[in-house]
C-alpha cells in the first residue's frame, strides 16, 4: 500500500477528519483475548474499585490503537506510520451499561518535515477528559 495523501497537498493546521470510537466491556474482553492483557482492572469492576479505580478502564494501548486510527484512515495506509507516541494522561472508563464509554478523537497537521513526512498531533478525548497527551505521529505521505 501507498499513501494516498500527497505531501504538496497538505498544510500546516489542516485538520484531518475528526472521528469517534465506542468501547464497551464486550471490547474490552475482546482486546484481552487478542492481546493477552487479562488484568481485571479492565473487565472486572470489583476489582477495578478495590484499586481505587472509579469502574472498569480500557486499556492504554487500545486506547492509543484506537486513537492513531484517525491518521491511518486519512492516509490509506497504516505502513505510512513512521512514528508514533503518547503519554497517558486518564483512564477510558468503561461502565457496564448499553452505552460504554466513547473516545473521540481529532487531529491536524503540527509540522512538515523533510522527505515527505508530516508530524500530526491528535487530541483524544473521553466524558470531556484529555485521556492521552503529547499524542504525535510521524506520516510519510506520497
Amino acid at each position: 500500500m501507498t499513501a494516498k495523501v500527497a505531501y504538496e497537498s497538505v498544510e500546516v493546521g489542516m485538520e484531518l477528519p475528526a472521528q469517534s470510537f465506542p468501547v464497551t466491556r464486550a471490547t474490552l474482553v475482546q482486546y484481552a483475548g487478542a492481546s493477552g492483557d487479562f488484568n481485571p482492572i479492565h473487565w472486572n469492576e470489583k476489582f477495578a474499585r478495590e484499586v481505587g479505580l472509579p469502574d472498569v478502564i480500557a486499556h492504554g494501548m487500545f486506547t492509543m490503537a484506537e486513537a492513531i486510527r484517525v491518521v491511518t484512515d486519512w492516509v490509506g495506509d497504516p505502513g505510512a506510520i513512521v512514528e508514533y507516541g503518547v503519554r497517558f494522561t486518564k483512564p477510558v472508563v468503561v461502565p457496564n451499561d448499553d452505552g460504554g464509554a466513547l473516545i473521540e478523537v481529532s487531529a491536524k497537521v503540527a509540522a512538515l518535515l523533510d522527505d515527505n513526512r508530516v508530524r500530526v498531533d491528535l487530541t483524544a478525548m473521553s466524558e470531556g477528559k484529555k485521556v492521552l497527551g503529547m499524542s504525535r505521529a510521524v506520516v510519510r505521505l506520497g
